[in-house]
């Protein structure tokens, strides 16, 4: 859940790193994160800003290289002591979207 629909979209296009994959209506944007597996927004302030996903990706550091390009920076950064790593990004409202791999 968003407070604004052009400032998320904007946002989760930078992270993801592409438009949204489909907008079924004037207040949702919908990403494909892989076959079958999505994310999205929706615009509904008085819920905005409790979200909180992980994704776990097989090319975690691919990803992460081409997020900084994009020109945002995790909000924090976790190593688990069996290796898995997480980076935990926050939208403009707070929501979390983060995204989790093996060691390095």
């Amino acid at each position: 859940p968003v407070r604004d629909y052009s400032t998320a979209t904007a946002w989760y296009e930078r992270l993801l790193g592409n438009p949204p994959s489909f907008l079924p209506n004037e207040v949702e944007a919908v990403w494909e994160l892989a076959e079958h597996r999505y994310v999205f927004i929706e615009v509904r302030p008085e819920h905005a800003g409790h979200a909180s996903h992980t994704v776990f990706v097989g090319d975690f550091d691919e990803r992460m290289s081409q997020i900084l390009e994009r020109g945002l920076q995790p909000a924090e950064r976790e190593t688990y002591s069996n290796g898995v790593r997480k980076a935990i990004f926050r939208d403009p409202d707070g929501n979390e979207l983060a995204f989790g791999g093996g060691p390095a």
